[in-house]
C-alpha cells in the first residue's frame, strides 16, 4: 500500500477531497487524467509511487532519494535526509558526487553523470537538471514511453553563486517540494541580508564581543562565506562546514581568507570574529563565556518574526534555499505539467490555488523534514 496522502480532485467544479490508503495506485484513475497526446497509452499510469523507502520507479527499479537502504538509489543531492547510508548502487549529477562521497563514504558505489545526459535504466530515460538548491542539487527527469515525470527534489529560484541555478523542465507530472508553500514566504533580496549580517559584525566588534552565526554545514554555510568576500575581520568555520569546501572550489566557487574553529583560534580573535557553525554544533566556548558572544540564524523560517527579541538585535537572516512562494508557483507554472504532486510541507494552500487554474493536484502527507 502506499502511504496516507491527501488528493485533491476538481470534479464538476467542486473541490474534492479524500483521505486514506490506496491498495493499487492504478485504480486511482481519478487522480490522473488528460495525458498529452503523444503519451504512449501502454505507458503505466503511475510512473512513479510512494514505497515505505520513498519514491519508487516501478520500471526502472529504482529509488528516489530512499530513506532506507535499496538496491540501486537516484540521489538529488547530498543533504541528509536526502542522501541515506545503505544502499547498494548511487547515482547522481556530477557536481554532487564528492559531496556525496564526502556524506556516505568513499568506498560506496557512486556513479555521476553531467547535467543533462541521460542514463537508460531498464527503458526508463533518467536526467539531473539543475534545482539550484545547493551545489549538485538536481531535478530528476524520468521518461518512459512519452510520458514525463520530474522530481524536483529541494530547490529554489533565487540567486546563489555558490549554486548552479534552477532550470525548468517541462513533464506532464511535477513532484514538487512545498516546504514554505504559504503567502507569508516571501524572501527578501539575499543582498540585503548580507549587507545586515557585515553590519552586526562591525558593531560586535566595536563592542568587543564574538559572533556566532549558524547555517547547515552544507549549503548554508558557503552561502554565509561566500558573502563575506569583503569583510574585514577573521572568520572561523567549524570543521564540519569546512570538509565540503574542497568540492565547491573545484567547480568555481570563491571563499574569504578564513581558519578552523579551535581553540588557538578562538584565544587569537577574541573579540573581532565571526564564527559559522551548523545549529546542531555543540560548542562549549559559548556555555563559558556567555556574555562575550552574539548569536544569530540563517533560515527562512525567519520570515516570521519573533517578538522577543533584543532591540538592535536581528533574530536572524530570513536566508533560505528552497523556494519560497513565488518560486514554488513559477517552478510549478514552468513546468507545464498537468499534475502537480507535493510534497515535504502543508501544500493546502499550492493546492487551492491550483485546482482553480485546471490542474490536478495529489499532495502527499509527510513527516517534517529539517530544512532551512
Amino acid at each position: 500500500p502506499c502511504d496516507l496522502f491527501t488528493f485533491y480532485g476538481a470534479f464538476q467544479g467542486r473541490l474534492l477531497v479524500t483521505e486514506g490508503i490506496i491498495d493499487n495506485p492504478n485504480d486511482a484513475s481519478i487522480v490522473l487524467h488528460g495525458y498529452a497526446p503523444d503519451r504512449d497509452p501502454e505507458a503505466p499510469s503511475m510512473l512513479i509511487r510512494r514505497q515505505p523507502q520513498g519514491l519508487y520507479c516501478e520500471v526502472g527499479d529504482f529509488f528516489i532519494d530512499p530513506s532506507k537502504g535499496v538496491d540501486r538509489a537516484v540521489i538529488t543531492h547530498a543533504h541528509a535526509d536526502h542522501a541515506r547510508r545503505g544502499s547498494r548502487h548511487y547515482l547522481c549529477a556530477s557536481p554532487c558526487e564528492a559531496l556525496l562521497k564526502i556524506r556516505l563514504g568513499k568506498t560506496k558505489t557512486i556513479e555521476s553523470i553531467p547535467y543533462g545526459e541521460k542514463r537508460n535504466i531498464h527503458g526508463v530515460e533518467v536526467s539531473f537538471h539543475p534545482a539550484g538548491h545547493i551545489l549538485g542539487s538536481s531535478q530528476v527527469r524520468l521518461e518512459y514511453k512519452g510520458e514525463i515525470w520530474c522530481v524536483s527534489g529541494d530547490y529554489k529560484l533565487q540567486k546563489d553563486p555558490t549554486c548552479t541555478p534552477f532550470e525548468p523542465v517541462q513533464s506532464h507530472h511535477f513532484i514538487s517540494e512545498c516546504t514554505f508553500g504559504a503567502p507569508i514566504y516571501q524572501w527578501p533580496d539575499p543582498q540585503g541580508q548580507w549587507d545586515r549580517l557585515k553590519r552586526w559584525w562591525h558593531r560586535n566588534q566595536q563592542a568587543g564581543l564574538n559572533s556566532l552565526i549558524r547555517g547547515y554545514s552544507l549549503g548554508k554555510a558557503q552561502r554565509i562565506l561566500h558573502a563575506c568576500q569583503e569583510s574585514s575581520g577573521p572568520i572561523l568555520l567549524h570543521p564540519s562546514v569546512e570538509e565540503f569546501l574542497p568540492s565547491y572550489q573545484i567547480e568555481g566557487v570563491s571563499f574569504p581568507p578564513f581558519q578552523t574553529l579551535s581553540e588557538t583560534s578562538l584565544k587569537a580573535h577574541d573579540g573581532k570574529m565571526l564564527v559559522i557553525a551548523p545549529p546542531s554544533a555543540h560548542l562549549s566556548f559559548i556555555s563559558k563565556r556567555p556574555s562575550s558572544w552574539e548569536m544569530i540564524g540563517a533560515s527562512g523560517w525567519l520570515m516570521v518574526t519573533h517578538p522577543h527579541r533584543k532591540k538592535h538585535q536581528p533574530t536572524g537572516l530570513v536566508i533560505s534555499d528552497h523556494a519560497d512562494w513565488p518560486g514554488l508557483l513559477e517552478a510549478i507554472k514552468a513546468s507545464q505539467a498537468h499534475t502537480i504532486h507535493l510534497v515535504h510541507g502543508n501544500g493546502n494552500w499550492l493546492a487551492q490555488l491550483l485546482l482553480k487554474e485546471g490542474k490536478q493536484v495529489v499532495c502527499h502527507q509527510t513527516s517534517s523534514q529539517k530544512v532551512a
